[in-house]
């Protein structure tokens, strides 16, 4: 005789059989009493409110009767799946076969405590503000009414039940910005301007992106996991509590973990993972709180990723079951789509890119070159095409652009250039390379390519470089000398 759990997909009034709902904790949390268990009060959010009722003996077809299996029987039977379970959340490759599958859960079940939605506290690290002397820096609230007031005493209430910060009563304040979002929320931001420009920079090394991407590109089997609020994972030491203090019109707050915005906070993370993921280089990367498991078998591929889990399990850390993603052949990372063989932008980004409105200002022709840029590798001769609107950004130039029509035209060929679906093949580093230049009037290419193993050869990245003013005066020949000199150091 078990006890079967039926799904309910809202709290009832009623319940049958031995459940009884005994206090709730607040809207969505309920404290049940389960008469017939050894540990007979749990917490349920309303989703998981489920009728228990009796039913009679079940024969399983191959495995004969069923017995009962403790607490939960489908639990035990089958890990991490209960109704609800963050691990039910975690996306799996739809090419994995039900075996492999099953494999993941059995994997993942013994780290399920790993993934959550509240934020951890590692036990390996904190984050230190280095001011020397400097006398603490005060600012003035800004003032805020109506739904504004509303929406900061809400991100307050948020961030003390999270404990992420607490009252001060420190000498420091700086002031709260809250900036509007696209779907009409707002994002709680700190101004620290005044604090990093007094505090001392970190000088621990970030990594390239390109570098992580080109480790990945190769790899058959790649799983990707998302700290849960990553900065906030890492607590402040005390002295750093007091200088991350911010001042509303209600009262002085202080973060006790790390706030975005606080000079060297990326440092700081990147730091923490690097120390947990030691000795895994060959096989997981990672760029601030986003990291990524890769692998050529699948044998190895659960393997690794049981040890990075461990790392991260141990070090008290957390991670959003959602938005990982364990077995796939191909995951965004870092803005691009990577994996079998190939790199190639994000969609969404490059849609983004597309629907991008023509500029008016400096600042407008800077956040487009910036954007476009970051996929300048896809873009053959894209310093050379991007000339005219670079230009606009010149010293002395007005604020308010002159867009003249050289300007639409590189607009619209570097839009074309990424919305054409560019394919960069991933690089072999114990494979000869072919490098190819070329030479303008304004600017220098080259293409670093490789051959398959049908002998065709595959662009592995774009290079570009806009000419000085003297060097647009060298001999075509010199251009082309200039060229391959230039590539070759790049590449190098």
């Amino acid at each position: 005789m078990v006890l079967i759990p039926v799904r309910k997909n809202k709290l009832q009034a009623a319940w049958e059989g031995p459940i009884k709902v005994v206090k709730q904790l607040n809207e969505v949390n309920y404290v049940v009493d389960l008469s017939n268990r050894a540990h007979h009060r749990r917490v349920y959010h309303v989703n998981m409110m489920k009728p228990y009722y009796v039913r009679g003996k079940v024969v399983l077809a191959v495995c004969g009767q069923w017995e009962e299996q403790g607490d939960d029987p489908l639990v035990d039977l089958f890990p991490g799946t209960r109704a609800g379970s963050p691990l039910e959340t975690i996306p799996l490759s739809d090419q994995l076969t039900p075996a492999q599958q099953a494999e993941v859960r059995r994997v993942l079940h013994p780290s399920r405590q790993l993934f959550s939605n509240q934020p951890g506290r590692p036990n390996v690290t904190v984050h230190r503000v280095q001011t020397g002397s400097h006398p603490p820096i005060r600012c003035s609230p800004f003032q805020v009414t109506g739904k504004t007031a509303q929406d900061l005493e809400r991100e307050v209430r948020d961030m003390l039940a999270l404990g992420v910060i607490q009252p001060s009563a420190s000498p420091w304040a700086s002031s709260v910005v809250l900036v509007p979002k696209k779907d009409g929320s707002v994002r709680f931001c700190v101004d620290y301007r005044k604090l990093n420009a007094i505090t001392v920079s970190d000088a621990y090394p970030m990594p390239r992106p390109d570098e992580l991407l080109d480790k990945l590109g190769g790899a058959r089997y790649l799983t990707t996991m998302d700290l849960t609020k990553g900065y906030w994972q890492v607590p402040l030491d005390a002295d750093a509590q007091l200088k991350s203090a911010f001042i509303t019109p209600l009262e002085l707050y202080e973060f006790l973990t790390l706030p975005f915005g606080l000079k060297g906070a990326p440092t700081t993370f990147q730091r923490l993972v690097d120390q947990l993921l030691r000795g895994m280089e060959s096989f997981a990367v990672a760029y601030i709180d986003d990291i990524c498991v890769f692998s050529q078998t699948w044998e190895d591929h659960m393997s690794q990723v049981r040890q990075v889990l461990d790392r991260l399990q141990g070090a008290g850390l957390t991670v959003k079951a959602e938005k990982c993603k364990v077995g796939m052949a191909e995951v965004s990372y870092l803005g691009h789509r990577v994996g079998s063989g190939r790199l190639k932008p994000e969609p969404a980004k490059v849609e983004v890119i597309r629907d991008w409105p023509a500029p008016h200002t400096k600042k407008q022709v800077q956040a487009f070159i910036g954007m476009a840029g970051y996929y300048r590798r896809f873009v053959p001769h894209f310093s050379a095409i991007a000339t005219p609107i670079t230009e606009l950004c010149k010293k002395g130039k007005p604020d308010k652009v002159v867009w003249t029509e050289q300007c639409q035209e590189a607009f619209r060929a570097l839009k074309e250039a990424l919305v054409s679906g560019p394919v960069l093949a991933n690089p072999d580093f114990d494979k000869p390379f072919v490098v190819f230049t070329d030479a303008s009037d304004t600017g220098l290419g080259a293409v670093l390519m490789q051959e398959d193993e049908k002998g065709e050869r595959h662009p592995i990245v774009y290079l570009s470089k806009k000419l000085l003013p003297r060097e647009q005066r060298y001999a075509a020949i010199e251009k082309e000398c200039l060229a391959m000199v230039w590539a070759l150091k790049k590449l190098e």
